[in-house]
């Protein structure tokens, strides 16, 4: 069951309290019985597999960025293979 935290609006006590999902929220504060407003907090997320860590990306050496492929300016276009006669294969 989750935790949720409220602050009173009126005299600013502010407390947590762990309710159900189907529970309503709270609308007056025990101490004083004045307004309360809920608070939202960060949520922490933890991702996991791979991929998401900073070493994940890294080679041996510790490089974080590797240089890209130069190619070659002047280089014609590899033909497919696929275009052989389809008679042969008969």
């Amino acid at each position: 069951m989750p935790t949720y935290a409220y602050a009173c609006k009126d005299c600013g006590h502010a407390f947590d309290i762990v309710q159900s999902f189907s529970d309503s929220s709270l609308t007056s504060c025990p101490e004083c019985q004045g307004a309360l407003r809920k608070k939202f907090n960060s949520v922490g997320v933890v991702f996991k597999g791979s991929g998401f860590y900073r070493t994940d990306s890294r080679d041996a050496k510790g490089s974080t960025v590797s240089p890209a492929p130069a190619a070659p300016a002047a280089a014609p276009a590899a033909a497919p293979a696929a275009s052989a006669p389809a008679a042969a294969a008969s």
